[in-house]
């Protein structure tokens, strides 16, 4: 079998089970490696670390398929791999929830590979060099395990090309994705899986969405960036006095107001604006406006670690913003899907928003996604959702209208 040695010293992370091999690890490169191939990687004394999927376009140069030299990585790999990740979710499904993240790649042992279900059909996301070697396999796999007619691909994310991939995106098994609804938590959802962002919905954030829901009663509520309407249709149903939601794309904001109608929620109390977030918080701090609950959810605004910088500029932007709409006692919850962003300095730009809003604020639960996408302790790049629910706590503070 080819293999990956690597330089003195680089074993460290494999040792501590940590499932990815950069470039730079790698010393020598022992037989034929080609995208997508079995290598063994192995220390510069000959040990045995891990049997990968080889990437040699990426500076991820190999993902880890399996700690255990005994491994063959084959179909029944696979087979099984996707066997025990899906069983352990059967809990996720109810008459209330039809939708659940099957696969969570590494946190799977699945590198590169992300499986959403919503109802009958499959939505699998192929993302890496290895995953695309055994794609067919995976398919194969999927379909016999869950036994779901309808598998569609979406493996169109930027990612791929990092890996040296072309997109792909379209029906790999059965036809079914028209008129796909989903249940959550009782409200029922139609899913894009065509045309939607990522896999046509946010599976991660149905947990919050629900929380969301029960702080709702009462409040005026502000829901930034918000899709297809998850927070604010909780919101809605949670007896919000009024709900503000606001998303930049005009066929999210259609499908959000659709999805009210359906669930008997078009009652007045909702209104929906396709507009620039960020602009449209100035206007709302301009107008004076004010709300009791706020959600800032925006999509990823720093892909890697290269994009940090500016990102926590932006993120500081809208959580100041919002600290300046919210009424004494409101709350704020806020969101990063970043994962160059770590939790830490998450709180940190959110505690200098406060500070320069001139309020108190007071954090009051700590957010993240549901069970269903687990966070591998030895892959921390796999907590990627953070978030932070803050009640502004000083009664006679108000953040005026003078500001960015």
């Amino acid at each position: 079998m080819p293999a990956y040695v690597l330089g003195p010293g680089r074993e460290k992370s494999l040792l501590h089970r940590h499932p990815w091999v950069f470039s730079g690890a790698v010393a020598t490169i022992k037989g034929e490696v080609t995208p997508g191939a079995t290598v063994d990687v192995m220390a510069d004394d000959g040990r045995f670390l891990g049997r990968a999927a080889a990437s040699p376009a990426s500076q991820i140069r190999a993902r880890i398929w399996s700690f255990d030299p005994n491994d063959k990585i084959d179909a029944a790999f696979f087979e099984r791999r996707v066997a025990a990740a899906v069983a352990w979710r059967a809990s996720q499904f109810s008459e209330g929830n039809t939708a659940a993240r099957l696969v969570h790649a590494e946190s799977d042992g699945l590198p590169g590979i992300i499986v959403d279900r919503y109802g009958d059909t499959l939505v699998v996301q192929i993302l890496s060099a290895g995953a695309e070697a055994w794609r067919e396999t995976i398919f194969d796999a999927l379909a016999g395990v869950t036994g779901c007619a309808h598998i569609f691909e979406r493996s169109d994310a930027e990612v791929r090309a990092l890996e040296g991939l072309p997109p792909r995106s379209g029906p790999v098994r059965g036809t079914g994705s028209a008129g796909l609804v989903i249940a959550e938590h009782g409200i029922r959802y139609a899913v894009d899986v065509v045309g939607g962002q990522k896999t046509g919905f946010y599976l991660d954030q149905r947990d919050n969405r629900r929380r969301i829901g029960e702080l709702a009663g009462g409040r005026d509520v502000l829901d930034c960036f918000g899709y297809t309407g998850g927070f604010a249709l909780n919101a809605l149903r949670g007896g919000a006095r009024s709900v503000l939601c606001v998303d930049s794309s005009g066929d999210a904001v259609a499908a959000a107001m659709r999805n009210a109608q359906s669930n008997g929620l078009d009652d007045g109390r909702g209104q929906w604006v396709e507009a620039d977030v960020f602009k449209h918080l100035r206007l709302l701090r301009d107008q004076a406006r004010q709300f009791d609950l706020i959600v800032l959810d925006p999509p990823k605004l720093a892909p890697t670690a290269a994009h940090v910088e500016r990102a926590a500029r932006a993120y500081k932007d809208i959580n100041l913003l919002g600290c300046k709409l919210l009424r004494p006692g409101g709350l704020l919850a806020t969101f990063s899907c970043s994962g160059g962003v770590g939790i830490e300095l998450f709180q940190k730009i959110v505690a200098g928003a406060a500070v320069d809003a001139r309020i108190d604020a007071q954090i009051i639960g700590r957010l993240g996604p549901s069970a269903d996408h687990p966070v591998l302790l030895s892959f921390p790049e796999g907590d990627y959702l953070k978030g932070l629910l803050v009640r502004l706590a000083n009664p006679t503070a108000t953040g005026g209208a003078s500001g960015p």
